[in-house]
């Protein structure tokens, strides 16, 4: 205990309940490799189908592009001059339907495009429709093709929609409204899409969902986190399963022990790493081009109170659509689109955030922003496909599904396992995207399709309170002598109507607030660890919870939450200490954050 894995994680030799049930049936219908939204939606529709799945990732669940989105459930009226009719249509219903289906965590946003001409770029939008690329130097979208843009934008949301249709304001009336915009502003335009402030929960709902399904039906739905693929073939160097499918060898990133699994059909869901997955596969593929996106989170009420709770959504300077957008009491800022070099960490560059103080000051030029008041970063690879001479920008948000049939044991004459690539997709699409693969893999399989996901609500999304009022009572219903307001709140937001399960975990043994925060308690810590796959400490502050995305965390609530997840997890003192280490440098590295711990 207390020394790092081959992938400089802490190690530990506990092994976890979900490799042992993985371990203990090494055999399934269906393997996922990777366990970002599409990965786990893609699980959960399976497992309700009755589908014998499962799903491994090699770090944490919603880690890579999944975690570093820019929160938003959006119809993307962008990619209207791409010509992706079909993807914007999709969009905006899958939008409505997770209003509908997850609305503890998906929330309707008003959106406002500042304008600074009428006619501009009327004669240059047809040929970036035509070529995908920016002709010369880029002009701005002026507020004839904007109007253009959200009246197509409205006509795809006809059916089902759930949000008002744009307004188009006149310079004076739009300046009342948001006094702090660009004095030089035409006009402004808003429109509503949505939000999702915590896709790291909504993805373990997802998950969960799933987990639940196979329990309860005649199959098994099984996943683990910090489960990697390492190659194709058994450790014998056997690639054919004794009944058909294919033998994959899977290592515990947590306590280094490896083991084969089989199965008949294999997904690989793992986004910008789907050709380097491929690869350990022993199938070479160059699908994937993906791009790096970053964002900064700032502490800047002046700026929040600015965006007066819309989120400020623009063309800047240089054509790339940005975005400043309130987030309780902290304002996002994002994003960028660059080719990203996998072989590299993805990590918000200084020269990133010198581009977002510009952004900010195209439209809020009397807001001044430092970097004191960044108190998080963070970047991601969008999945995007291959795209050669395609600016970043112009490449498509679509999916597609690329099938290799039996692979090298087809060649040898055996049965090896069909395999499917997920190539692009976006955190708005996924249930229907998840639709889609499912379709796929039951066909493979020779089964029907039993039960559709459109219209079944999210874990913590059933029977949630779809008023205020109805938020506040039950609040009200679940206060007790120990629990005041702003905690059940917490729990509610945090967990949607699920935070019942969390109440009665609590209530099952003493419990008490941490000293350095009050948005958790030593139960609660406990439930995530016992029920929410806990691997890492900094699970729990990333995408447990939002404590790192505010910048909330300290040293005294790192050693404090180290404290109780040692007793779950059997960490001895070396291995509490590495894990306190550990979640410094990512947060440093990664993040941008330097937590000056209180261990030596």
């Amino acid at each position: 205990m207390g020394t790092k894995d081959s992938s400089g994680h802490p190690a530990t030799s506990r092994e976890r309940t979900s490799v042992q049930s993985l371990r203990r049936r090494p055999r399934a219908q269906v393997l996922i490799i990777g366990g970002g939204i599409n990965g786990v939606g893609t699980f959960r529709d399976l497992a309700l189908q009755g589908v014998d799945v499962a799903l491994v990732e090699r770090g944490d669940y919603c880690q890579g592009a999944s975690g570093a989105s820019s929160h938003m459930i959006h119809g993307g009226i962008r990619y209207l001059e791409n010509g992706e009719f079909r993807l914007v249509q999709e969009s905006v219903v899958e939008r409505n339907r997770l209003l509908r289906i997850a609305p503890h965590y998906v929330k309707p946003l008003q959106t406002t495009i500042p304008i600074f001409s009428t006619f501009s770029g009327v004669l240059s939008a047809p040929l970036r429709f035509l070529t995908h690329k920016q002709q010369g130097k880029p002009k701005e979208r002026g507020a004839f093709l904007i109007k253009l843009g959200l009246s197509m934008y409205d006509f795809f949301s006809r059916d089902g929609g759930s949000v008002p249709r744009h307004q188009f304001r006149g310079r004076k009336r739009a300046l009342a409204e948001l006094p702090r915009l660009h004095p030089g502003i035409k006009y402004a335009a808003t429109y509503f899409d949505a939000s999702v402030h915590n896709p790291e929960r909504l993805t373990l709902d997802v998950l969960q969902d799933g987990e639940k399904a196979g329990t309860a039906g005649p199959s098994d739905a099984r996943a683990s986190n910090y489960l990697s693929l390492v190659s194709m073939g058994g450790a014998a160097g056997t690639r054919t399963g004794s009944t058909g499918g294919s033998t994959v060898q899977l290592r515990d990133e947590l306590s280094g022990e490896v083991f084969d699994f089989t199965a008949d059909v294999i997904v690989n869901t793992t986004g910008a790493w789907v050709d380097l997955t491929n690869g350990a596969m022993g199938a070479a593929s160059t699908f994937m081009g993906g791009t790096k996106g970053s964002h900064i989170v700032l502490d800047h009420p002046e700026l929040l109170e600015a965006c007066n709770g819309r989120e400020i959504f623009f063309e800047h300077t240089d054509g790339r659509i940005v975005l400043i957008y309130p987030m309780g009491d902290r304002v996002l800022v994002g994003t960028t689109d660059v080719d990203a070099d996998m072989a590299e960490d993805a990590v918000c560059t200084d020269a990133e955030i010198d581009y977002f103080f510009d952004l900010i000051g195209h439209v809020f030029p009397d807001v001044t922003v430092d970097r004191d008041q960044i108190v998080y970063t963070f970047s991601g690879v969008r999945p995007l496909p291959k795209h050669d001479a395609t600016q970043p920008g112009f490449v498509s948000r679509d999916y597609r599904i690329e099938r290799r049939a039996g692979g090298q044991e087809a060649a040898a004459g055996g049965s090896g396992a069909v395999v499917l690539s997920l190539v692009g997709g976006k955190w708005t699409t996924f249930r229907a995207l998840a639709e889609h693969l499912t379709n796929d893999v039951l066909r493979e399989l020779g089964m029907e399709r039993k039960i559709s996901t459109a219209k079944l609500a999210i874990g913590g999304g059933a029977g949630f309170p779809d008023t205020q009022a109805g938020v506040q009572q039950w609040i009200k219903a679940h206060m007790s002598a120990g629990r005041d307001a702003d905690r059940i709140s917490g729990l509610l937001t945090r967990y949607g109507t699920r935070a019942e399960e969390v109440l009665r975990f609590l209530d099952a043994g003493p419990d008490r607030l941490l000293h350095s925060t009050r948005e958790l308690s030593v139960r609660e810590v406990e439930f995530m660890a016992r029920h929410e796959q806990v691997g890492h400490l900094i699970d729990v502050l990333i995408r447990r919870t939002s404590l790192a995305f505010r910048g909330l965390v300290t040293g005294e609530l790192l050693n404090e939450v180290a404290d109780v997840l040692a007793g779950p997890l059997d960490w001895d003192a070396a291995t509490r200490a590495a894990e306190i280490h550990y979640a410094q440098e990512v947060l440093e590295r990664f993040h941008g954050v330097q937590v000056h711990s209180l261990v030596a």
